[in-house]
């Protein structure tokens, strides 16, 4: 099932963005950041003691924080909580109860959904925080963001208030593809022009879709879910009620895919926010697609400056897409693994090599390799380069087993993982594709020595 989303809320200045980076800081297993993307921290996906969620910082949820707060909530909050499996309502137990306290509280009674209520600034016993309860949710957990006083109990709160964990229906051998991107590049009409039908709203109006929807398909035999999302903005971009949790509901629909297909605007390249989106792939995990649509305009408009007595077609064509290529690898470095496919949602140009290249990674995705060639690869890797020495230290590589798959999963077992420089990680991994291929998919790589200790890595 989708990670459960747990949604801190509260009045202006009760210390929710504390307690977000307090709890993504006790994190035992975050999704690593792509190196080369900043991000701004407004929800993660965190395991607390073993279970899966996305924390969310509601700090930014209705714009900046003001004495007029509660006027936006009522317009955007009854929406933008329903995205939430489980609201955690914090209040200030230094100051105590203001009427703000009120009025949030009968927002999040409205909204129905699960409440673990918190008192923060609580550095001080002598503090009462009895007073809370006459807001109807009983007397408040007592806690200091701040100091990390009283998170384990929080944690502990948390975890018995979530929904419980289901596992998901599955349709045999049917591959789930989340289209994501940008507002506005074509990512429904993709899909109409895949099914032949208007299944999905096409309009030039950016963000026309807002949920993520699941649509059945079968192609050539072969069973697909092809899941339409909301276009993603950068994180900074996406404070503002419904187009912020539009964005929660795009990760939901990458959680339950095989493969992320990120659709491009080839018109104006790779921006920055393609880029984000790519590392919002990577980091839930997925398979990797990546799609330029509106490639017949890129077309067009280069034909139109071309010389016709000096330049063939076929000749402009094909040095159009090797640049367009190499720009966008340039781009891209960081997942430089995933497939390029130049499409036309008008034409009709490539939409066909877009299912099979999806099944293909969501393959690579779920691929087991024989262990016995496992065992080989290391081998050769370790003869062709051996690990320096890390002052009159060097690295001792013990074994390498795969671990899981959805993605491929590895354990690397060494004497010491602070003799692990990331640069000898990253060769391991890229004689796993030079061996394996694994196109389309990310390789998790777990670092643990003698002792058991483990670190995750991706690449």
């Amino acid at each position: 099932m989708p990670a459960p989303i747990v949604a801190i809320v509260g009045r202006t200045n009760v210390g929710k963005s504390v307690l977000f980076n307090r709890l993504v800081g006790r994190r035992l297993a975050v999704v690593e950041d792509v190196p080369g993307v900043t991000r701004d921290r407004l929800y993660e996906e965190v395991e607390l003691d073993g279970r899966q969620m996305v924390l969310v910082d509601t700090g930014g949820l209705a714009g900046a924080e003001n004495d007029q707060l509660i006027t936006k909530v009522k317009e955007q909050a009854a929406l933008a909580l329903q995205e939430a499996d489980l609201l955690l309502l914090m209040v200030d137990g230094r100051e105590g109860l203001v009427s703000l306290d009120w009025e949030v509280t009968e927002v999040v009674r409205r909204s129905g959904k699960p409440v673990v209520f918190v008192a923060n600034k609580m550095e001080s016993p002598q503090l009462d925080v009895n007073e809370f309860a006459e807001l109807g949710l009983g007397v408040p957990l007592r806690l200091s963001a701040l100091q990390g006083q009283g998170i384990g109990e929080l944690i502990d709160a948390i975890l018995a208030n979530l929904p419980e964990e289901t596992e998901p229906e599955a349709v045999a051998d049917e591959t789930a593809v989340a289209l994501v991107g940008r507002p506005n590049v074509g990512k429904s009409a993709i899909i109409n022009a895949l099914l032949g039908e208007e299944r999905v709203i096409v309009s030039d109006e950016p963000g026309t879709t807002r949920d993520a929807v699941d649509i059945a398909v079968e192609v050539m035999g072969e069973p697909f879910c092809l899941v339409d999302t909301a276009g993603l903005r950068r994180r900074g971009k996406r404070s503002q009620g419904l187009e912020y949790y539009s964005s929660l509901r795009t990760l939901r629909a990458l959680q339950r895919a095989d493969v992320g297909v990120v659709v491009i605007d080839a018109l104006e390249s790779v921006t920055q926010q393609d880029a984000h989106i790519v590392g919002e792939v990577i980091d839930a995990g997925r398979g990797l697609l990546l799609v330029a649509n509106k490639w017949d305009l890129v077309r067009d408009h280069a034909f139109r400056e071309a010389d016709p007595a000096a330049d063939e077609p076929a000749d402009i064509e094909e040095t159009l897409r090797e640049d367009f290529a190499r720009i966008l690898r340039q781009k891209l470095s960081f997942a430089g693994y995933a497939e390029l496919l130049l499409t036309s949602a008008v034409t009709g140009e490539g939409l066909m090599e877009i299912l099979p290249a999806a099944q293909w990674a969501a393959q690579q995705y779920a691929r087991e390799v024989d262990p016995v060639l496992l065992d080989q690869v290391l081998r050769e890797a370790l003869m062709a380069h051996q690990p320096a020495y890390r002052g009159t230290r060097r690295l001792k590589v013990h074994s390498l087993e795969q671990v899981a798959t959805q993605p491929p999963t590895f354990a690397l077992l060494i004497n010491d993982p602070k003799l692990m420089h990331f640069s000898y990680k990253r060769y391991l991994v890229n004689q796993l594709r030079k061996a394996f291929g694994f196109e389309g998919t990310p390789i998790r790589l777990l670092v643990h020595g003698r002792s058991g200790r483990r670190r995750g890595d991706r690449r």
